[in-house]
């Protein structure tokens, strides 16, 4: 089992939310009401780790270990979304999220295919990883710098976390597991091809709810995020390129193999698909 591990090592690197976190350098002039309003819409999207993680135990009941490990990952992402509401609480609380705001990111993901939803969450983490360093820059007010950077390296230890359990997938699904992580790497490498942001917040999962069945689409302002990215942190080509290349070097060391381009990593993605006697069918979107 890998939970007893990632519990000891998650545990041993656990910042505590009143001493760990520097309020008493606060400094409200470096501080916008652009920026507070974007820490809210951070902190509504965090709560979406509640539905995320119904799905995760709905859709891993046969994996008691990794459902194990969503007791930590889902303590540590609410925990996320609490840290910045407590911000809020403390030197902006005309902005903290209602609990109505908070409940509307709450609703049913379809059921999808294990392997392939881990994967997902795993490039979601070295997306989100690199998002919140690049907040981190943007923002001036020290204590908000000082929160976005723990959340950073949260992001970073969860996808290494994810990392291990789809290395353990390998031994125990083979080509099935690596089918399916090729066919998720392709799409999530591919964001700079792609009209929006590719992160689980943003990607449908319900079709009976359609078009509000993204967690994105049920925000206060459901335009936000590519507004965040765009015009306020400027989430360019460059930093796109840095999520690109985290995702195919993971997935070289994962396989074995380098991958230099996401075609690289669709080629593979077609050998695959021919060597399990599927049809390979067109590359996922984005490619």
């Amino acid at each position: 089992m890998l939970y007893p591990d990632l519990f000891k090592q998650l545990e041993s690197v656990r910042w505590d939310m009143a001493t760990d976190i520097p309020w008493q350098d606060f400094d409200g002039a470096r501080l916008s009401d652009e920026q507070a309003q974007t820490i809210k819409m951070n902190a509504i999207t965090e709560w979406a780790a509640l539905p995320a993680t119904e799905m995760f135990l709905r859709d891993n009941r046969h994996d008691s270990d990794f459902s194990a490990f969503m007791s930590i990952w889902f303590f540590e992402e609410q925990k996320h979304s609490l840290v910045l509401m407590e911000y809020l609480r403390r030197f902006r609380p005309d902005c903290v999220p209602s609990e109505e705001e908070l409940h509307q990111v709450r609703f049913d993901f379809d059921p999808a295919p294990p392997l392939e939803t881990l994967m997902l969450h795993f490039c979601g983490e070295i997306r989100l990883n690199h998002w919140y360093r690049r907040a981190a820059e943007w923002h001036s007010e020290p204590v908000i710098k000082h929160i976005y950077t723990t959340l950073s390296q949260d992001e970073a230890r969860h996808g290494g976390a994810y990392l291990r359990y789809m290395r353990r997938a390998l031994e125990k699904c083979g080509d099935e597991a690596r089918a399916a992580f090729a066919k998720v790497g392709v799409l999530m490498a591919s964001a700079r091809r792609t009209a929006q942001a590719l992160h689980p917040t943003n990607l449908h999962v319900n079709k009976a709810l359609f078009p509000r069945d993204t967690v994105q689409s049920r925000m206060p302002d459901p335009d936000w995020l590519e507004h965040w990215l765009d015009q306020q942190i400027r989430f360019d080509a460059v930093w796109e390129g840095k999520v690109g290349e985290r995702i195919l070097h993971n997935l070289g060391l994962l396989f074995n193999r380098s991958f230099k381009t996401v075609q690289d990593l669709n080629r593979y993605r077609k050998e695959l698909t021919s060597r399990l006697g599927s049809p390979a069918g067109p590359a996922p979107q984005g490619t």
